[in-house]
């Protein structure tokens, strides 16, 4: 069901200049940061756990729980997670550069709410003109008296920071990115027992939320965490923006009303992806980011919630669906994602770090016509050992879930597709066309 819920985090994307402090204010820009100080931060925190706000980052945890997890001794941080390096999300990119001072707003009130001292916005390296504007923006925003001292003469006062990433996608996972900001390599942390709300950056408490979750935030100040509630069902709440890539008319981000549409609504409705490209078949997709369980066309109408998507074996992830066509080589679709988390590994743990390469040598092989029967038990038993049983949610045998995030695509290449994995095989090469470009660009709407 197509539904006319409000667009709450790009109601003002294609604004002209929309990532301006005057384009900003004229819309009511900061009325949210000054009516959040004239509230207890109890009283913030109160709505956003009525508004049930789920982590737009990927793990989807309540940011509400997640806020009440920090210990409070000073100093205590926020770390704003822009590092968005999944293949095929691009919906804090977006936000990132069409709108940047909703995302200072919304992390602003966050830092009132739980008291915080720092504010660190960590932008992947790779978005130059996101680091651009969003520092133009915080510029901006320090000269209005939005930031720093005596914010609007209320007496309370904090600092912001822009910190461009190193350009490592291990970096997106909370603790890795921690490690990153405090100048070390971006290695991830053990957890449990001390998750970054006990021990965070530099050994202090620090909350870790996503770009597209903190930008909810004003929105959740100025209309009250049960108007958010009122949107969407179940444990999904509010609006969600998807990244809509692959095999569609029309690729782009699309912000939609949560647990009310389908994937089918996504895919063909003609405001959305409008179809499949020349109009062919629908093979298989991926329903939340590249390190996601694959799903089949059988699944079109389960609902974009996260409980949903997670009864059919999958996640919602990242937001980003990529559907692929009938003529996408199964094969060559899960070497290509294995070869991406491959290269991308840090390297500290010994199943992600040398079972990656593994299945990225076999796969490369059965692609190129040098594959052997045996390959397939073999692909799934390095699988079985990187996230025991392949199941998900993953088991893992790694400290964080970037070596389970390479079974998922090997298992469908597998199981969904063998007849396709044994024609590489028997006929020494592989039967599917070699891919062309997609015909329509981007949009961003």
């Amino acid at each position: 069901m197509i539904t006319d819920a409000p667009h709450i985090v790009t109601r003002r994307i294609g604004q002209p200049r929309s990532w301006t402090l005057e384009s900003y204010l004229a819309d009511g820009g900061y009325e949210a940061l000054r009516q959040a100080l004239s509230m207890t931060p109890e009283a913030i925190v109160n709505s956003v756990n009525v508004a049930n706000i789920l982590g737009r980052g990927g793990a989807g945890f309540e940011a509400g729980r997640k806020w009440g997890m920090m210990a409070k001794p000073t100093p205590a941080y926020l770390a704003v997670n822009g590092d968005e390096s999944e293949p095929a999300t691009f919906k804090d990119h977006l936000l990132l550069e069409g709108d940047p001072h909703q995302l200072i707003e919304g992390a602003l009130i966050c830092a009132y709410a739980t008291r915080l001292d720092q504010i660190f916005l960590f932008v992947r390296g790779e978005f130059p003109l996101a680091i651009e504007r969003l520092q133009t923006a915080l510029n901006e925003a320090y000269a209005y008296g939005a930031v720093g001292r005596d914010i609007f003469g209320s007496g309370w006062s904090i600092d912001i920071v822009v910190h461009p990433g190193a350009g490592a996608y291990i970096c997106g996972e909370e603790t890795a990115l921690l490690e990153s900001l405090e100048g070390k390599r971006g290695y991830p942390r053990i957890k449990p027992p001390y998750f970054p709300a006990a021990i965070g950056l530099y050994g202090a408490p620090t909350i870790v939320n996503n770009v597209e979750t903190l930008s909810n935030l004003p929105w959740v100040v100025r209309h009250g965490g049960d108007a958010f509630a009122g949107l969407g069902e179940g444990r999904s709440k509010g609006t969600k923006l998807m990244a809509l890539a692959g095999h569609v008319k029309r690729p782009g981000n699309y912000e939609v009303e949560f647990a009310k549409m389908t994937f089918r609504d996504l895919i063909y409705a003609p405001q959305y992806g409008g179809g499949i490209r020349e109009d062919r078949e629908l093979k298989a997709f991926i329903p939340g980011g590249a390190s996601s369980p694959w799903l089949g066309p059988e699944h079109l109408d389960v609902l974009l919630a996260n409980e949903k998507i997670a009864e059919v074996g999958s996640m919602a992830g990242s937001g980003s669906v990529i559907p692929m066509d009938e003529t996408t080589c199964p094969v060559r679709a899960a070497w290509r994602i294995v070869r991406f988390f491959h290269k991308e590994s840090c390297g500290q743990c010994t199943p992600c770090r040398e079972g990656g390469g593994w299945l990225e040598k076999i796969l490369s092989r059965i692609e190129n016509g040098r594959g052997r029967m045996s390959d397939m038990d073999l692909l799934m038993d390095v699988c079985d050992n990187i996230s025991p049983g392949v199941r998900w949610p993953p088991a893992q045998t790694t400290i964080c879930v970037l070596g389970p995030s390479m079974p998922p695509a090997v298992s469908a290449a597998v199981n969904m597709f063998r007849d396709d994995v044994v024609a590489h095989i028997r006929d020494g090469h592989c039967p599917f066309p070699p891919d062309r470009l997609p015909s329509a660009r981007p949009l961003y709407v």
